[in-house]
């Protein structure tokens, strides 16, 4: 069964959430917020995917506000490195243009 648009960009996203925090200066500070910053963007994804094998409405209705959660997370991640450096500006607009797609 193939993946659906919404599956395939929230794998899209992980990886890039990744890649971000691969190449993040690793000050212990800097460290707790990269790895908050994966755990929010590598779970929107599951929990897209667990909504599809959702037990009832309700179920499907948690598991998606659950995501749209970790994606305010991982912007407000993104936006904290983004004022930080100027270099991740060009990460985002691959994300953006992976996201887009």
């Amino acid at each position: 069964m193939s993946d659906s648009v919404l599956r395939e960009k929230s794998k899209a996203f992980a990886k890039e959430i990744i890649t971000l925090c691969k190449s993040i200066n690793s000050s212990k500070i800097e460290s707790v917020l990269a790895n908050q910053l994966i755990r929010s963007g590598t779970s929107i994804g599951a929990n897209i995917y667990e909504a599809q094998y959702a037990q009832s409405k309700l179920d499907f209705i948690s598991k998606f506000e659950i995501a749209l959660k970790n994606v305010m997370k991982a912007s407000i991640g993104w936006n904290f490195y983004l004022k930080q450096a100027t270099y991740l500006k060009m990460i985002l607009k691959n994300l953006i243009i992976i996201v887009a797609q």
